[in-house]
């Protein structure tokens, strides 16, 4: 389905990283994209610049997904524009670390708000189109950070484990019906997302280029896999900490992520 030209295709997280390759993904596929973001002077760059390229269209859609209405107002958008979306790529995300009750709880809840609750609104709104054309595919970023608990960054662990439960839950209920899911489990990757998060320790391991995990995606999606983790280290190092006793991992993964003052 993917391979398909000219069908629409809608990212958030657009900006930047992961989000903006998978967007210059899309389009030199022939799809034509939406951007959504809340930055609107890198979306109007990135759009001028596809459209350009690769002569399909670019629509932009400035929301802060942390928002509660934000995904109705992104559905009712694309309605209004006439646009059927073919491909959900939910990609927007952040983290946050540090001592749990020394995070300040209002980040915290947009923390949930957008890699929890945006996501599964997203998804709620925009797979009911593509169970009608029995045709669609929907890319859940989760991390490699799913796969175990994660002192330090406590909320976004469990916001990661919950897309990749989430997303496998539905590749399984939707694999029949023409819709594919599949949920993308990056490690450290070569993106701005940990300048928002402010400290190097928590990225673990060697940076990966948001080319390569785009990459990865899009052959796991065309084999028709539930998840996919990009890098040999990454991939085994997920199969391990689920055969590793739960306490020994804790205390790993803590003495990795602990904060450096």
């Amino acid at each position: 389905m993917i391979k398909q030209p000219h069908q629409w295709a809608l990212i958030t997280g657009a900006s930047s990283g992961i989000g903006e390759v998978f967007a210059l993904e899309m389009a030199s596929r022939g799809n034509h994209v939406v951007l959504v973001a809340r930055t609107e002077s890198k979306l109007e760059q990135l759009a001028e610049r596809i459209q350009r390229t690769y002569q399909v269209r670019a629509e932009v859609i400035v929301s802060d997904l942390s928002e509660l209405d934000a995904p109705h107002k992104v559905y009712e958008e694309c309605q209004k524009r006439g646009i059927q979306i073919d491909i959900l790529i939910n990609n927007a995300g952040f983290a946050t670390h540090g001592y749990f009750e020394q995070v300040q709880g209002s980040r915290q809840q947009d923390e949930i708000m957008l890699n929890v609750l945006a996501l599964t609104n997203m998804t709620h709104l925009f797979l009911p189109g593509m169970l009608q054309k029995e045709n669609g595919a929907v890319i859940n970023v989760s991390s490699t950070a799913a796969f175990q608990p994660d002192p330090y960054m406590a909320v976004y662990g469990a916001t990661k484990a919950f897309v990749l439960s989430f997303t496998e839950a539905l590749y399984e209920e939707n694999r029949k019906r023409g819709v594919q899911f599949l949920a993308l489990c990056p490690g450290s990757t070569e993106t701005p997302f940990f300048d928002v998060v402010g400290a190097n320790e928590a990225s673990v391991g060697k940076r990966d280029t948001p080319e390569h995990v785009v990459e990865v995606a899009m052959r796991a999606l065309e084999k028709g896999k539930p998840y996919a983790v990009p890098g040999a280290r990454n991939y085994w190092t997920a199969q391990f900490s689920r055969l590793m006793p739960r306490k020994s991992m804790l205390r790993i993964v803590g003495s990795m992520l602990r904060p450096r003052f």
